[in-house]
C-alpha cells in the first residue's frame, strides 16, 4: 500500500495533538516531518519514537517552517496539515497558497477528528484571540465549581518546549513541580495562579494519557485553552471569551471564529476599559455567527499591590508575553495600571533590550512602550533580566500572572498587577454552571 506522505505545520502543541489523535497508528499515512514556527528553538528536534508509536521507530524530525516548500518537493508530500492557532484567516490561506504552489494539498483537521471524549463532565474555556481573558475566566469557573463542592482538575493546552518524553504527562500542584519540570515563563504564567488557589493542573504532550490521569481525581475536568485554539476534549459546556479591544478579530482569526461559533456562552470581556461602540460591534459579530449563545458582559478590574509606588515615578511596564506576541497587542493590564495610577513616564525597555529580547521587538513591531515577559529558554530569561536591570526606571510594574522575582533577579522595586473576572448583569457564569452541573 502506498502511504500518503504528510507534513504537519505547528508550534509544539496542536500539531502533536493532531498527530496523536488522527495520524499516529494509521498505516495509510506517513508523517515525514513536522515544521515549527511561533516558538523559538523548537525546530531541529525530533518528535520521539516513544511518543510517535510503532510506525515511527526513529521518531519524526521537526524543521523550521521556512523549509516547507523544499520539504514538500523532497518527500513528494500529498498533504500538509495546518496545526497552529491565533493567526488571521488571510494568513491561513496564504499558507494554503504556498502549499498548493509546492504541489501538495492543504488540510485543516476539525473537532470531530481531534476531540477526545471524557468519562467526566468537561467545561472548556477558549477565546477569540490570545489575551482575551481566558485565564481569569478559568479561575472564576474553578472558584464556582469548588464552591459547589466539586473536585476540579484543570487541563491546560500544551506548551512542551523541553524533553518531550519527560513531558508526556505533567502534573502541577506545587511550586516545586514548576521547578522540577523546568517550566518556562509562559508555562508558569498559566500554572502558578491555579496552584496559588490550590487547584491541580495537568499538561504535556499526550492528551489522552493526560485525560485518563486527570479523570482519576476530578468530578469536573476544566479545559484551559491556549491562544485561541479549540478544545482537545469534547465539552459539555463551551465558554468563549472575546476582546472588544480588538473588535472584528472574533470573526477574522483562526481558529477563534470556530470557538465563537461553537460556544454555549460568549463572554465579552474588558467592558470596563473598551469603547462602547467596539463592545456593540463585537456583540453584533458574535450574535450574527452564533445567535443561540448566551452573551455575558464582564470586566477585568485591576488589583495593584501598592498604587502609591507608581504615582509620579518613571515606570517600566512588563506585560504577559503571549498577549503581546501571539495576541498582537501593543499594551496590556500593566500599561493601563501605570497610566491609571499616575506614572510620570513609561520607560521604553525597547531602548535597553539585549539579545533575544531585542529580537522579539524586531519580530513583533507593534510593541513599543512595554516589555513582553518572554522566557522560553535560559538565555531568554537572562536577556529579560539584563534588559530590566539596564533600564533607568524607578519601579517595575509587572502584569505577568507570575512573580517574576522567583525566576529572575530584578534590581528595582516591583509592583504586581493582577486582574480577575467580574461578570456584569444576569445571567452570570455561576447561574449557568449551577443549572447544568448542580
Amino acid at each position: 500500500m502506498d502511504r500518503k506522505k504528510v507534513i504537519i505545520m505547528g508550534a509544539a502543541g496542536r500539531d502533536f495533538h493532531n498527530f496523536n489523535t488522527y495520524f499516529r497508528d494509521r498505516e495509510e499515512y506517513e508523517v515525514v516531518a513536522f515544521t515549527a514556527t511561533q516558538i523559538p528553538d523548537i525546530e531541529g528536534r525530533v518528535y520521539p519514537a516513544e511518543l510517535a508509536g510503532k510506525l515511527y521507530p526513529e521518531g519524526i524530525p521537526i524543521y523550521p517552517e521556512e523549509q516547507l516548500p523544499e520539504l514538500i518537493k523532497k518527500h513528494n508530500v500529498d498533504f500538509v496539515v495546518f496545526s497552529y492557532s491565533d493567526v488571521s484567516h488571510e494568513y491561513v490561506m496564504h499558507k494554503a497558497s504556498l502549499v498548493h504552489a509546492a504541489g501538495a494539498s492543504y488540510m485543516l483537521l476539525g473537532p470531530g477528528h481531534t476531540m477526545l471524549k471524557s468519562s467526566k463532565p468537561v467545561i472548556a474555556i477558549v477565546a477569540g484571540r490570545t489575551g482575551s481573558g481566558k485565564s481569569q475566566t478559568t479561575r472564576r469557573v474553578v472558584e464556582i465549581l469548588r464552591n459547589m463542592g466539586k473536585k476540579v482538575v484543570v487541563v491546560r493546552h500544551p506548551m512542551p518546549y523541553g524533553d518531550l518524553v519527560k513531558q508526556k504527562v505533567q502534573r502541577f500542584a506545587t511550586y516545586e513541580d514548576l521547578d522540577k519540570h523546568n517550566c518556562t515563563i509562559e508555562e508558569r504564567e498559566e500554572y502558578e495562579p491555579h496552584i496559588d488557589r490550590g487547584a491541580v493542573v495537568y499538561a504535556g504532550v499526550d492528551y489522552e494519557a493526560i485525560l485518563r490521569e486527570a479523570e482519576k481525581e476530578a468530578d469536573v475536568v476544566l479545559w484551559d485553552g491556549g491562544n485561541n485554539d479549540f478544545p482537545f476534549y469534547v465539552p459539555d459546556l463551551t465558554i468563549t471569551v472575546v476582546d472588544p479591544h480588538r473588535p472584528g478579530h472574533e470573526v477574522t482569526y483562526h481558529p477563534g471564529e470556530t470557538n465563537v461559533r461553537i460556544a454555549d456562552v460568549i463572554v465579552i470581556n474588558k467592558v470596563d476599559t473598551a469603547d462602547l461602540e467596539n463592545i456593540e460591534f463585537v456583540r453584533e459579530n458574535v450574535r450574527a455567527v452564533n445567535p443561540d449563545a448566551v452573551i455575558i458582559e464582564a470586566a477585568s478590574p485591576l488589583f495593584v499591590e501598592d498604587p502609591d509606588a507608581i504615582r509620579g515615578k518613571r515606570v517600566l511596564v512588563v506585560e504577559d508575553g503571549p498577549t503581546l506576541t501571539h495576541g498582537e497587542m501593543s499594551y496590556g493590564a500593566g500599561y493601563i495600571a501605570a497610566i491609571k495610577y499616575g506614572a510620570a513616564e513609561i520607560v521604553r525597555a525597547k531602548e535597553f533590550a539585549v539579545g533575544t529580547i531585542k529580537a522579539a521587538y524586531e519580530k513583533y513591531t507593534q510593541i513599543e512602550e512595554v516589555l513582553p515577559a518572554v522566557g522560553y529558554s535560559e538565555q531568554q530569561l537572562k536577556d529579560l533580566e539584563e534588559t530590566i536591570n539596564a533600564t533607568d526606571a524607578d519601579v517595575v510594574v509587572s502584569a505577568t500572572p507570575i512573580n517574576l522575582q522567583r525566576v529572575i533577579k530584578v534590581n528595582k522595586p516591583m509592583v504586581r498587577v493582577r486582574y480577575e473576572l467580574q461578570e456584569i448583569g444576569k445571567p452570570t457564569l455561576e447561574d449557568i454552571i449551577k443549572k447544568q452541573f448542580a
